[in-house]
């Protein structure tokens, strides 16, 4: 690749995490200095930064309707459920959702386990109805395990799992594996 395919290929991949439109205009202006090959390049490397993106709080959503259809979907999946209690406004809930984005082993055991759902907590809605039926949370991001049934099982505090600004894979992934459902199918 040129020096300019390797820059573009940088920033397909930074634009990609961000959204597709804003990787195609990147694209439309530099389409004169690219050939063909390199701009399905630069697609493809846009492709894979959004990937990397997991869904994101949204406020607007209603928990207490997301939380049923995730648990009909966990009875159904014979799995369990992890709520990822937290928002966009929260640093260390971006710190989570970057690190199993990093880690493809642990987002592939967390998602052959577990049906995993954001749920919102912002000032625009604090889902009080929906996060008052859970043990009180005393920081952000917070995980509720749930049997596959809707019961709570854990209430997991993720200070414990980080490390520097990030996470700890392994206690992470002691944290998923202690929760696994182990019983047959």
């Amino acid at each position: 690749m040129s020096h300019v395919t390797d820059v573009l290929a940088f920033l397909c991949v930074v634009l990609g995490a961000a959204a597709l439109g804003s990787g195609a205009w990147i694209l439309l202006v530099l389409r004169g200095k690219l050939e063909p090959h390199e701009r399905n390049q630069c697609v493809m490397l846009m492709l894979v930064g959004m990937r990397a993106q997991e869904p994101k709080f949204d406020p607007a959503r209603d928990a207490d309707k997301d939380i049923r259809a995730a648990v009909a979907g966990a009875k159904a999946a014979h799995k369990r459920l992890i709520l990822d209690v937290g928002g966009e406004w929260c640093g260390w809930c971006h710190a989570l959702d970057k690190f199993y984005a990093t880690h493809d082993e642990l987002r592939a055991y967390r998602d052959k386990h577990f049906v995993w759902l954001k749920v919102n907590f912002s000032p625009e809605n604090t889902n009080q109805a929906v996060l008052s039926r859970y043990p009180t949370i005393n920081g952000y991001p917070h995980l509720f395990v749930l049997e596959s049934d809707g019961t709570l099982l854990h209430s997991q505090d993720t200070s414990p799992l980080e490390e520097g600004p990030a996470y700890n894979l392994d206690r992470m992934m002691e944290f998923l594996v202690k929760w696994t459902d182990r019983r047959p199918v």
